[in-house]
């Protein structure tokens, strides 16, 4: 089970980041001050307490595990003090945040292209970028329900980002393997995913490259030899 910040939102926040890059189809959604101010304002819209998913059509993942709790939300309420840690997600963001969010990117890519098939290496990536955003651990509660969460106490957006979207891949990690970080097997997409299925079987980000892979075998058996 994931557990606190670890939660399919958060890793749904991992995929979106590493996905702003799109190699084969030479795209960039996260070129400008301008760009990172959307993904973090859809990401962590004002008066969230943590990752929240995407407004967007996405591909929806399963099973999906309980959120935070709810309860007090004054000044020594979870919610507050959630509500400070993502402060540093809403400072003026300047050219040196984008610049540490792209290299966060590229270890997050990196992570989720070469888990599979190198889980050590993978983890390696990890354990050094939560090490440079000082993240660390705390245990939280709520009336009867504890659960884990990594923040960091610097306030650089890139930090913020890096505990999040790091941790939440570690969780997957560990609690349902590598095998379940990968990338699209659509030829002509080459996005990354976390398959959060029962099964585990998931080869393609989204139904769309599932189908248009289908019709392709479907047409290549058919045509004329």
């Amino acid at each position: 089970m994931l557990n606190g910040c670890n939660e399919p939102s958060a890793v749904q926040t991992a995929v979106d980041l590493a996905n702003t890059l799109r190699p084969i189809k030479g795209e960039d959604t996260l070129e400008t001050v301008e760009q990172l101010r959307d993904f973090l304002d859809e990401h962590f819209p004002a008066g969230s307490v943590g990752p929240t998913e995407p407004s967007g059509p996405t591909e929806p993942t399963e099973p999906t595990e309980p959120t935070e709790p709810t309860g007090p939300t004054g000044p020594t309420g979870p919610a507050s003090s959630a509500a400070d840690r993502w402060a540093g997600l809403r400072q003026p963001l300047t050219r040196a945040d984008l610049a540490e969010v792209r290299a966060l990117r590229e270890t997050v890519r990196a992570v989720l292209e070469q888990a599979s098939t190198d889980a050590v290496g993978a983890a390696a990536l990890i354990n050094g970028g939560l090490r440079r955003s000082r993240a660390t651990p705390e245990l939280r509660h709520d009336h009867d329900r504890w659960w884990t969460e990594v923040t960091s106490d610097t306030d650089r957006c890139s930090t913020h980002l890096a505990a999040t979207t790091l941790s939440a891949l570690a969780s997957v990690i560990a609690t349902f393997g590598p095998s379940r970080l990968g990338v699209c097997a659509g030829p002509t997409c080459r996005a990354t995913f976390v398959d959060l299925s029962r099964n585990g079987s998931k080869q393609y980000c989204t139904r769309t490259c599932a189908h248009r892979a289908s019709v392709a075998a479907y047409r290549s058996r058919h045509s004329p030899r």
